[in-house]
């Protein structure tokens, strides 16, 4: 008898869903021409921010968000044709309370 519910389906349906996120964090890791954290690139060594953070931010200007990668990904997949769009949002700078959480600035992580 059955039960009602098809185990197999709802793994071949997550399966599918591993698989289209597996193809966009590929797609997206490619795109970033440059390492930050877990995201190493032998070569592109170095990180791009809007801001050198090694120097101080008094008179510099942001570069805009085409020219860095301190920035979220945005990733969209055609299932049907596997094809990955990318976009790109700013990073969120301050909290949303900052009485209750400060905000804590960028700095370059040096190990």
């Amino acid at each position: 008898g059955s039960s009602g519910i098809n185990a197999e389906y709802g793994e071949t349906l997550e399966l599918q869903n591993i698989a289209l996120n597996a193809c966009q964090t590929i797609e997206s890791a490619c795109a970033r021409k440059e390492s930050r954290g877990a995201h190493a690139r032998e070569d592109f060594p170095d990180r791009i921010d809007e801001f050198d953070y090694k120097e101080s931010l008094e008179g510099q200007e942001r570069k805009p968000l085409a020219e860095h990668w301190r920035k979220h990904t945005l990733s969209y997949q055609n299932a049907e044709t596997g094809e990955t769009t990318l976009d790109y949002r700013p990073v969120i700078d301050i909290t949303l309370d900052e009485e209750e959480c400060q905000t804590v600035p960028p700095v370059i992580r040096a190990y």
